[in-house]
């Protein structure tokens, strides 16, 4: 851990600032200003840190400053009384500090609160009696001493930046949550800045839910190449506050290498087992380490698929081929969320127009008559470049027409949720049984491979350039 003790600190803080109160327009004064503060100002938070905050510490002198948190702590009834109040609601247990071993605290959780403070605190009969009776944290998970050793330090730590690594290790999805929104809300009332390095959704999303303002910083490495990506607090609360992207999961993404947004569940359940098969089957065709989250229809998906890629996360669109009906503002965000410049947009929009009215003028069910296989060389042609452009984008077609196109060998019948359930059926669960249906050439596979093509592409298009290189 990188800070001084209480009266360390409160001596140099006295010392340096008379000195440079009045020298701070000095650059190398500035400069040995910034690394005093971050050196007794800043605390590192490990795993192991945290969970050395729980252990018992000396009291100490009751007359001197305090020289641990938990001694400042133990004097504060107010902000003992904050921790008590998030501890018991993320293990049902309420925190108290335990003196009775003479010179030392030791942290325990009691089943009941203490009924006042002098019981808490004191080290009388009545006050012994109580903290036999509740649990020594060094008896219980290491989630439970992590989880206390944060907000004991948050609250009643001396630093004014903290900085913590991974908070969600040893914590359950519903405690991470908790601790992010708790983190988020103590900080601000603290004026304490917080960085941290998270895997974790559910800890985001608790940042989110407090109403904090929060910054992400996405960073990642592919193919040596480092990438660090900023999503503002405005920006952040604008995505949040969209029905659609908060029920879609759309925040997980940020831990993924690819996300493939499709237009229903039933699409997403299909596409992600084939995707399954690749990776076992064929995997230089699979696509690793990838969501598949679904909206709610077509016209939705460009809602998804666009603050994804503002993230620098290579979301790919899987649509039907119904897509090309649709014009206007629709095929506008359709394109649009594919980042697709503005001046190829005007000559997509004219050859959608054109093969539009060819299915139209031919009375062709582009869905359910084949898709662009049943148009005319010509119009196939066209149809067939007018896919090629959009893949280039991240913007996928089924170029067959609909999801129930695919495997047309295993003569699944139905539609949507009922064709899923029977196409599953035929294809088989045990990979030992002949009626297994394994990767081949063409077909779905194909398809799933091609956008695996885009979401590994370096040079991939559709992503948009504010990607910032890690120094």
């Amino acid at each position: 851990m990188i800070v001084g003790n209480y009266q360390e600190r409160a001596q140099i803080e006295k010392e340096i600032f008379t000195q440079l109160v009045e020298k701070l327009n000095d650059k190398h004064y500035r400069q040995y200003f910034c690394r005093w503060f971050l050196k007794f100002n800043t605390l590192l938070l490990d795993g192991h840190g945290r969970m050395q905050l729980t252990q018992e510490q000396q009291g100490g002198n009751l007359q001197l400053p305090p020289s641990n948190s938990l001694s400042a702590l133990f004097r504060d009834d107010k902000k003992r009384a904050e921790v008590r109040r998030i501890v018991h609601d993320a293990f049902g247990l309420y925190f108290v500090i335990d003196p009775t071993d003479l010179g030392k605290l030791k942290v325990r959780l009691s089943e009941t609160p203490p009924s006042n403070d002098i019981q808490e605190r004191g080290v009388h009969a009545d006050a012994v009696i109580f903290h036999s009776k509740a649990k020594k944290i060094d008896d219980l998970s290491d989630g439970a001493k992590a989880f206390t050793g944060i907000v004991l330090e948050l609250v009643a730590g001396d630093p004014m930046v903290l900085m913590i690594d991974e908070p969600e290790a040893f914590l359950h999805p519903s405690l991470s949550y908790k601790l992010g929104k708790e983190i988020s809300v103590t900080a601000s009332a603290q004026s304490k800045k917080i960085f941290v390095s998270t895997h974790s959704s559910n800890f985001i999303m608790g940042c989110i839910q407090s109403g904090t303002p929060i910054n992400i910083v996405r960073l990642t490495y592919s193919q040596s190449v480092a990438t660090a990506r900023l999503l503002p607090s405005e920006k952040l609360l604008q995505l949040m506050r969209n029905p659609l992207l908060r029920s879609t999961g759309v925040i997980d993404g940020l831990f993924y290498e690819a996300v493939i947004v499709t237009e229903s569940d039933a699409d997403r359940a299909f596409y992600q087992e084939i995707n399954e098969r690749l990776l076992k089957h064929s995997p230089e065709r699979g696509i690793t380490n990838c969501l598949f989250i679904n909206a709610q229809n077509k016209q939705t998906v460009h809602q998804i698929i666009r603050p994804l890629r503002e993230l620098g996360i290579p979301a790919a669109a899987i649509v039907d081929i119904d897509v090309l009906k649709e014009g206007g503002q629709p095929w506008s965000n359709f394109l649009g969320s594919g980042f697709v410049p503005h001046i190829s947009q005007k000559s997509l929009i004219s050859i959608r127009q054109e093969i539009s009215k060819k299915f139209i003028e031919l009375n062709i069910d582009m869905k359910r008559d084949g898709g662009i296989s049943s148009l005319p060389n010509d119009e196939k042609e066209a149809a067939e470049s007018l896919l090629r452009q959009l893949r280039e984008y991240g913007l996928f077609v089924v170029p067959n027409g609909e999801l129930e196109c695919w495997l047309k060998n295993l003569k699944a019948s139905g539609h949507g949720p009922k064709w899923l359930i029977e196409i599953f059926e035929k294809m088989g669960e045990n990979p030992e049984l002949e009626n297994y249906t394994k990767p081949e050439d063409g077909d779905v596979w194909d398809f799933i491979g091609s956008i695996k093509e885009w979401t590994s592409s370096v040079s991939r298009k559709g992503i948009p350039a504010k990607i910032q290189q890690a120094i």
